[in-house]
């Protein structure tokens, strides 16, 4: 398998904290030529990291060749990323921030004239507040967005099932341990070999300094989440419905057909309004396709490439 490299940029950090932290840096995967001008964004959910899209970036490549380029950044907080000193910017306007940030050092480094996104849940609700501002934020309009089983409401009881897991690290003695663990919790992203999750456990756990292994993330990024009240949830599907109706790109939306983040009804909804997005389920599969699956990384492939 061909590698991306390893990347880093200094973003401004929202949230001030007590020591003062002004730039943390946020780790990016690249996968080919770093002057095409065509780039496509690729944005991991709330525990995960970028090398999540590695089967999906090597698809598009295939497909297209040297014209294009994947970007598949690890969110503060997670795999290479820095931590934050202060846990309350662990929120999107932190994470939308950074994604300007690199986008603009992306189009300083070579001009883009496309630009694509594709997010998973978290991911997806990034860009959607990228697409969506108005005036735009970004060096370049958006051109087609691929939304992985999310949209402007998030079901509840979704919520409460992830804040039952999200922040419980674990002290694993291999990464098939913690690889069996994460499956525990991951029954949603639906059928895979055990080969095919060890592929993508093996991003998702660092070595401790005491031996062994946990998972990558800041465990402090449960914080912000469990906070959230379910007022403030629904409060904030007002301003994600403005922000989505603004968006002019081009919108797939997958949905695993059994989904407790995305429901039907508000995917049906997506369709008829805002961008009027094209939905595409997947069944036997619940939140969120983790599109290694040939059917499911080729449907964005065309999607985006075609």
């Amino acid at each position: 398998m061909t590698e991306p490299t390893l990347n880093y940029v200094s973003c401004p950090s929202l949230v001030p904290s007590q020591s003062a932290e002004a730039q943390h840096k946020m780790a990016w995967w690249s996968w080919g030529p770093t002057t095409a001008e065509h780039v496509i964004v690729c944005v991991h959910g709330l525990t995960r990291q970028g090398r999540d899209f590695d089967v999906l970036a090597q698809a598009l490549l295939t497909a297209r060749g040297v014209g294009v380029r994947i970007v598949c950044p690890d969110v503060v907080g997670r795999g290479h990323s820095d931590w934050l000193s202060n846990p309350m910017g662990y929120q999107i306007p932190q994470y939308g921030s950074d994604m300007v940030c690199l986008l603009n050092a992306l189009h300083a480094q070579a001009p883009i004239t496309t630009l694509d996104w594709v997010g998973t849940s978290m991911g997806g609700l990034i860009g959607l507040g990228l697409a969506g501002q108005r005036p735009s934020l970004l060096p370049v309009s958006m051109r087609r967005l691929v939304l992985n089983d999310v949209g402007p409401v998030i079901q509840w009881q979704a919520l409460q099932r992830i804040g039952a897991y999200l922040g419980s690290m674990g002290a694993f003695d291999s990464i098939e341990q913690a690889a069996a663990a994460m499956w525990a919790v991951s029954q949603g992203f639906g059928p895979h070999s055990p080969a095919q999750w060890l592929d993508l456990s093996r991003p998702m756990v660092r070595a401790r300094p005491e031996g062994g292994w946990t998972l990558h993330y800041d465990p402090s990024i449960a914080t912000p989440f469990r906070a959230l009240t379910q007022e403030a949830a629904q409060a904030g599907e007002t301003a994600l419905w403005a922000l989505y109706d603004q968006i002019e790109a081009q919108t797939l939306l997958i949905r695993g057909a059994e989904s407790d983040l995305l429901s039907r009804e508000v995917a049906e909804c997506m369709t008829s309004r805002g961008p009027h997005a094209q939905l595409l389920e997947f069944s036997g599969v619940g939140h969120a396709p983790t599109l290694i699956h040939p059917e499911q990384y080729q449907a964005v492939v065309d999607f985006l490439l075609n």
